[in-house]
């Protein structure tokens, strides 16, 4: 999906997300406000939301000269994520619908997107999550197809969201141990989103098949992604997308069997998706 009119201002805004995050002077804070708006004027409506954004947070790391601007603020979001794991594994333990409750799981840890338009705090997130309905339910369609799929790619999203994906694949080898199961990265650090470094961390390389994307910008941008991601990305039965940066970057695909898990959290996604902003989504395509 293209961006719109609403996201110019929303790109522009993170700049000011980025100074607090870097504990920007005065100065800095303002040459990066700056140099985004001025950045603005250019952009084009030919491209997705990642795409911009992938420039705008390079433009504003060699300004900060910092490779990643939000590498403090990842090592806080992974933290605060590991704490609830005794919680939620409790949660899977004594849950009667273990896919169900860990793909809501999941979809809680979506809330941690430092470039979303509205934020959500994970702990009130979790309160809540167990008894919220997709507002588009595809989970049975999902279930079936995880019965029946060989090869399963799991595209990540923001750190500290990557700790619940863990528990998350971790129930679908359970589940469905018939399955080969591969998580996808970034290519390298962008907004917080999650890269090698985090996952490898995190030990998805003793859990899965570990997949490097190659691509530079903040959702899974197919023509960007190096030539392993996209012979795994077209090959395998089932893709499990999660956020709404791979949902932007995904919307449209030239394949089927794509599963949307995320959190609405902006106008423009909540539009197109004919939902509102809060709402849960487990999508097929």
């Amino acid at each position: 999906m293209f961006i719109e009119e609403a996201c110019v201002g929303c790109i522009i805004n993170q700049s000011m997300k980025v100074a607090n995050a870097i504990h920007a002077s005065k100065e800095l804070e303002s040459k990066l406000t700056s140099s985004v708006q001025t950045m603005s004027k250019n952009f084009s409506f030919s491209q997705t939301p990642p795409e911009i954004a992938s420039d705008v947070y390079e433009m504003m790391s060699v300004i900060a000269n910092k490779a990643d601007l939000y590498d403090e603020v990842k090592d806080l979001s992974t933290k605060k994520a590991l704490s609830f794991i005794p919680l939620l594994k409790e949660k899977l333990l004594l849950s009667k619908d273990k896919l169900l409750t860990a793909t809501k799981i999941a979809i809680a840890g979506n809330v941690i997107d430092l470039a979303a338009e509205v934020e959500f705090d994970l702990e009130e997130e979790l309160d809540k999550i167990f008894d919220m309905h997709f507002s588009h339910n595809d989970f049975e369609i999902l279930q079936n197809q995880l019965s029946h799929a060989k090869s399963v790619l799991i595209i990540g999203d923001n750190v500290g969201e990557h700790i619940f994906d863990y528990l998350f694949i971790e129930t679908l080898k359970e589940l469905f141990p018939h399955g080969e199961y591969s998580y996808m990265v970034r290519g390298n650090p962008i907004i917080n989103d999650v890269t090698m470094k985090e996952a490898k961390s995190a030990g998805f390389d003793k859990l899965c098949t570990l997949v490097d994307s190659g691509v530079n910008t903040p959702g899974f941008t197919y023509y960007r992604a190096n030539s392993h991601a996209k012979e795994l990305f077209d090959n395998t039965d089932l893709v499990i997308s999660k956020g709404m940066g791979n949902y932007e970057c995904l919307t449209p695909s030239h394949r089927n069997n794509i599963c949307f898990l995320l959190k609405v959290k902006c106008g423009v996604v909540a539009n197109s998706l004919g939902k509102e902003v809060g709402d849960i989504v487990c999508k097929m395509v």
